[in-house]
């Protein structure tokens, strides 16, 4: 068997294109996921600002709106702080 210059550049070149088919569906796979995760988030940040609506149109049954949005200031705060420490935990 003998192998010429030109067999090993057709391989090459085979090789070549089937790499780059194999590198553009995984770059399609990854942007399917990262859109899917983007709108996770929004979703998630959406669902996150109706619980805190809610719970501030709850507290103004007992105290003035200027109290109940600093209650819900330090509610949002105490979830941004869980959330930072359950997200430092998960990446050590």
């Amino acid at each position: 068997m003998k192998t010429t210059v030109s067999d090993l550049v057709i391989a090459f070149f085979d090789l070549i294109e089937a790499e780059g088919r194999a590198l553009r569906q995984a770059t399609m796979r990854v942007g399917v996921g990262l859109s899917c995760v983007v709108i996770a988030m929004l979703i998630g940040i959406a669902a996150v600002a109706f619980f805190l609506w809610g719970i501030y149109q709850f507290i103004l049954i007992w105290f003035s709106p200027p109290l109940a949005a600093l209650l819900m200031s330090l509610l949002a705060l105490v979830l941004a702080l869980v959330t930072l420490g359950v997200a430092k935990w998960l990446t050590r």
